[in-house]
């Protein structure tokens, strides 16, 4: 039997929050918004790249997602001595409708640590990259603007694969 994407349902929260509940709530309704952008879809559909101009699919996205969160808040946040999920860019070359599944629950799976290691830490807690000092908060608005992008990224995709448009 072929696994196919589940169907999801966005979260919906008010516009007033306090600052912290607010940026978290962002990322949760983009999380749920790449989920709604590949429910239904197989994993074969998840893993093709339908627009001959670029490489991107689905399930690259999926998989690029999952290691972003896993590496700002895990390594880059707290320090903590995990490995990546993928080799560096593998995320987007060695996607595998076979493998659909297991990428697409190491991501929503990996939330709770993330969100757990995101917890720890006050928006004004710095930590370094690259030589550059970032705030938690600057990092929230940068994951924000990561998701975004690549959700944009998943719209057009999708739309490619097979016409679904909407949010």
């Amino acid at each position: 039997m072929t696994w196919t994407a589940p169907d999801v349902v966005r979260d919906e929260f008010p516009l007033d929050l306090p600052e912290r509940d607010a940026l978290a709530a962002f990322i949760t309704w983009h999380r749920q918004t790449l989920l709604f952008k590949v429910s239904g879809l197989t994993g074969e559909q998840l893993a093709s790249r339908p627009i001959p101009s670029t490489g991107l699919s689905l399930l690259g996205i999926v998989r690029h997602m999952a290691e972003v969160e896993h590496h700002w808040w895990r390594v880059r946040v707290a320090g903590e001595p995990v490995p990546s999920l993928y080799d560096e860019d593998e995320e987007w070359t060695r996607v595998d409708p076979v493998g659909a599944e297991a990428d697409y629950r190491q991501l929503v799976d990996g939330w709770a640590a993330v969100d757990a290691t995101a917890a720890r830490f006050d928006l004004d807690h710095t930590f370094g990259r690259r030589g550059e000092l970032w705030s938690v908060r600057t990092l929230y608005l940068h994951l924000v603007e990561e998701w975004a992008r690549h959700n944009g990224h998943a719209d057009l995709i999708r739309e490619a694969i097979d016409g679904a448009t909407g949010e």
